[in-house]
């Protein structure tokens, strides 16, 4: 059974920095690509970030480049986003989500097929 729990979401006033964690098990997770997505109320899900299996190629939506870093530990079966100079802009639910299909790595909701519950970032200005 597929599983993916997010942790690491809280309150930070902007400028400051979150590292969110996405603990994944029911499958051989080096296989996949991941990503984290976040979603505002009101709003459609977007992309924020994907990392192939391997770790080796990584993807951002622009406005994050340069301040988001995701990575991940295919021996612990987790992937993070760490977050710097964030923005109370991007207040929103983050979710991390598998590829549907192995080996690949993509950013749109629809090539994923499994999501966490989801983490909240608040960011204060």
């Amino acid at each position: 059974q597929v599983q993916l729990v997010e942790s690491g979401g809280g309150l930070v006033q902007a400028g400051g920095s979150l590292r969110l964690s996405c603990q994944a098990s029911g499958w051989t997770f080096s296989s996949y690509g991941m990503g984290w997505f976040r979603q505002a109320p009101g709003k459609e899900r977007e992309f924020v970030a994907s990392i192939s299996g391997s770790g080796g190629l990584t993807y951002y939506r622009d406005s994050v480049k340069g301040r988001f870093t995701i990575a991940r530990d295919n021996a612990k079966n987790t992937v993070y986003l760490q977050m710097n100079s964030l923005k109370p802009e991007e207040t929103d639910v983050y979710y991390c989500a598998r590829d549907s299909a192995p080996y690949r790595v993509r950013n749109t909701v629809s090539a994923m097929d499994s999501w966490g519950n989801g983490t909240l970032v608040t960011v204060s200005s």
